[in-house]
C-alpha cells in the first residue's frame, strides 16, 4: 500500500480504510472518501479482509473526507475489533491488497486479538498560561525577577522575566503530566507515547478496556480540575486504537499522530 500525498494526483486503486477480521459488517448508511462518496466493500484474505473504497482520481485531506474516513473507522469498532489506516492509504488493486494481507496475517491477527474490546484515549499536557498568579506564589526564581521587573523595567528584565515564566510553566506542566499517567497508567492495558506537539509537555496514548472507558475519563477530568492552575489537560477518546496496532510489517496500518 501507498500513501497518496493531499494534493497528489492519484493513480486508480483502492482506498484502505482498515483491515478487519473476515466477516466483519460493513456500516449500511456510511459512505467513503470521494465526492460522491465511494461505495464501501470488503476484500478479503483468508481470516483478515480490508475495508475499501475506490480511491478517488485526486486524494486531498478535505474536511468531508477527513470526517468521514474517521466516521467509518468508529462505526466498524462497533461491529469488533479494527486496525485504522492513517488517512490516505492507497492498495494498487486487489490482488496486491490480497497479498499484503496474507504476508502480515499473523500480525494483523494478533493485532486485532490485542486491542479487541479496547478504545484508545489520548492525554496531552499543556502549559497552564492563565495560572501566573499561582506560578508567581509557587515559584521563588520567578517571583524574584518579577520583583527586579517592576524596581527597573527594560527590555533584558522583560526577556528574562518571559523566559523564566515560560520555563515554569513548561515545568509544571511537565510534573503534572508525569503524576496523571502515573494515575491513568493502572486503568490501561498499555501506553504509548505520541509525536512531539509543540508547546505539548506530555502526549501519551493509553489503550483501555470499552468498559472502563467512561471511568479513565472521569478520573482523567477530575486530575484535570484538581490541578488547573498547573496543567492544561486535555483528554480525547475514545478513539480507534491507531497507536496499538502496529505489526512491524510495512503493510501494517499506520497510526495516525494524535495520539
Amino acid at each position: 500500500m501507498r500513501a497518496e500525498g493531499p494534493g497528489r494526483a492519484g493513480a486508480p486503486g483502492l482506498y484502505v480504510y482498515a483491515v478487519v477480521r473476515a466477516g466483519t459488517p460493513l456500516p449500511r448508511k456510511s459512505g467513503g472518501v470521494g465526492s460522491p462518496p465511494a461505495p464501501l466493500r470488503s476484500v478479503g484474505a483468508g481470516p483478515v479482509a480490508a475495508v475499501v473504497s475506490a480511491a478517488p482520481a485526486q486524494l486531498r485531506a478535505r474536511r468531508r473526507d477527513l470526517l468521514a474516513h474517521q466516521d467509518l473507522l468508529a462505526q466498524l469498532a462497533g461491529s469488533g475489533p479494527v486496525l485504522p489506516m492513517r488517512f490516505g492509504m492507497v492498495a494498487p488493486d486487489e490482488d496486491a491488497l490480497r497479498a499484503q494481507l496474507a504476508a502480515a496475517e499473523a500480525g494483523h491477527l494478533a493485532a486485532l486479538d490485542r486491542v479487541a474490546g479496547h478504545i484508545e484515549m489520548n492525554v496531552k499536557a499543556l502549559p497552564a498560561h492563565d495560572s501566573l498568579a499561582a506560578l508567581v506564589a509557587g515559584d521563588a526564581t520567578v517571583r524574584r525577577l518579577r520583583e527586579a521587573t517592576r524596581r527597573r523595567p527594560g527590555y533584558e528584565a522583560n526577556v528574562r522575566l518571559g523566559e523564566a515564566v515560560a520555563s515554569a510553566l513548561a515545568r509544571r506542566a511537565g510534573e503534572a503530566g508525569r503524576r496523571a499517567l502515573r494515575d491513568l497508567a493502572p486503568m490501561a492495558r498499555a501506553t504509548t507515547g505520541g509525536p512531539e506537539v509543540p508547546g505539548c509537555a506530555l502526549n501519551v496514548s493509553f489503550l483501555v478496556a470499552q468498559a472502563d472507558s467512561d471511568r479513565f475519563r472521569a478520573t482523567a477530568e477530575r486530575f484535570a480540575a484538581a490541578h488547573r492552575d498547573r496543567v492544561d489537560l486535555r483528554i480525547a477518546g475514545p478513539l480507534p486504537c491507531y497507536s496499538f496496532v502496529g505489526t512491524g510489517d510495512r503493510s501494517a496500518p499506520a497510526p495516525v499522530g494524535g495520539g
